[in-house]
């Protein structure tokens, strides 16, 4: 399969600006191309993914990505899905975001060799334009009844739109043309909510570059889930790329916790497999879907990709662990990223500690009466061993690292006790 047979059977593409132009350009040469992502906070998060990772599959292919990181267009916000004006950032904020999201990107892309990728930062060259180049060079080539007829702009215009982000589509463009004038960028990829930046880009290049010239746009659909419920959130919030906000356990446990639904759609999306390799998972998805082979395969592509491979072993070490109740077998820092939202109590008293004295205390049982009949069951264990004396006491042998004591109550209800 051509590269664009491929992104077609993945489902990758949405829209794109000259299909048999883009066609006959990529088969006669080696092109570069750009995405770009604003730093609106200090992470990415999994729905930035996709078209960056779609340029990276063109990177496979021989030509040369572009990675944009906003340093201005993140100070001025797009209006592109937003119901209401974004709050504006600091400079330093931005400045802050922008290294971060560098970082991010650095573990997607290959920075090295005859096709190695370039990360570039518009600020360096809308940062320091004054107002009126802004508007006699650039302004000049973009009617308002152009930019009314963007779907960004016009949903806006009942719950009002600043000139602020009214003017966002215009330095967009910008970007597009700087790349183009100085980087020979021949395409943006961008998801399809950035359709109208993109058009816009190539209405100033069509308008200001040489007469001849030549580029392109191509958009990825919107991630969706089969039951209708947004891509890429939890109840506890969104999965970023920072394993501090979101540790590779929990990364991993959210691929892993595919729905049937998806997980071919996601291996298409997401990862780098063969279509061999993703037909011979779907397979396993129809004829043995209780394996869950599929999901393993998502949660190590997509784990390994953007924390690496300690971190992937990491999290099947601690999905094991929790599967099996040996939780001796895990560190302290395990412990810490595979009962993140377990609830907890604070010990902070030393000496030895009663079983029941401690199931009522962190209220893990409800009463003394409810303890004791929970030790006496068999219902309570400390770290992985199954406890049924009365009269257990806590020490230090049952502290991992002198940190965390992992209570079960049950089969699945686990408290930390943190000292």
């Amino acid at each position: 399969m051509s590269l664009l047979e491929d992104l077609q059977w993945r489902g990758i593409i949405y829209q794109q600006t000259d299909e048999e132009g883009i066609e006959n350009t990529l088969g006669k040469e080696a092109i570069s191309l750009y995405c770009g992502v604003d730093p609106t906070a200090d992470s990415m998060h999994i729905g930035h993914l996709l078209p960056f990772l779609t340029l990276r599959r063109f990177q496979k292919e021989g030509h040369r990505p572009i990675v944009l990181v906003g340093g201005a267009t993140g100070l001025i916000g797009d209006p592109s899905g937003k119901s209401e004006e974004r709050k504006l950032q600091t400079l330093e904020t931005v400045q802050h975001n922008v290294n971060c999201i560098k970082n991010q990107l650095k573990r997607i892309f290959d920075f090295e060799g005859e096709n190695g990728a370039i990360m570039v930062n518009n600020y360096d060259w809308a940062g320091s334009m004054d107002i009126v180049t802004f508007l006699r060079d650039y302004g000049k080539h973009v009617g308002v009844n152009y930019m009314l007829a963007k779907d960004t702009i016009s949903s806006r215009l009942e719950t009002g739109i600043s000139f602020t982000e009214f003017t966002y589509t215009i330095l967009q463009a910008m970007d597009f043309l700087h790349l183009y004038e100085n980087h020979n960028c021949k395409m943006q990829i961008g998801g399809s909510d950035q359709w109208g930046n993109i058009t816009t880009g190539l209405e100033l290049i069509r308008k200001m570059a040489p007469e001849g010239s030549k580029a392109y746009g191509l958009t990825i659909p919107l991630v969706t889930k089969a039951d209708g419920t947004k891509f890429g959130k939890t109840e506890s919030g969104a999965i970023w790329l920072d394993s501090e906000k979101t540790s590779p356990y929990e990364f991993y446990q959210f691929w892993i916790n595919t729905a049937d639904a998806d997980v071919i759609k996601y291996l298409k999306f997401f990862t780098f497999l063969s279509r061999e390799e993703i037909e011979g998972l779907e397979k396993a998805v129809q004829d043995e879907p209780h394996l869950r082979k599929a999901q393993k395969a998502l949660a190590e592509e997509m784990t390994r990709m953007i924390h690496g491979d300690a971190a992937l072993e990491q999290a099947i070490k601690i999905t094991a662990a929790l599967f099996s109740g040996e939780i001796k077998n895990l560190s302290a820092s395990e412990i810490k990223q595979g009962f993140k939202d377990v609830p907890s109590y604070e010990h902070s008293e030393g000496g030895e500690l009663g079983i029941v004295d401690l199931l009522v205390a962190a209220k893990i049982s409800p009463s003394k009466r409810q303890a004791r009949e929970d030790v006496t069951n068999g219902a309570v264990s400390v770290n992985g061993e199954r406890i049924t004396e009365l009269d257990y006491t806590l020490s230090d042998k049952d502290k991992i690292e002198d940190q965390f004591t992992v209570i079960r109550r049950g089969k699945k209800k686990y408290f930390l006790i943190k000292y």
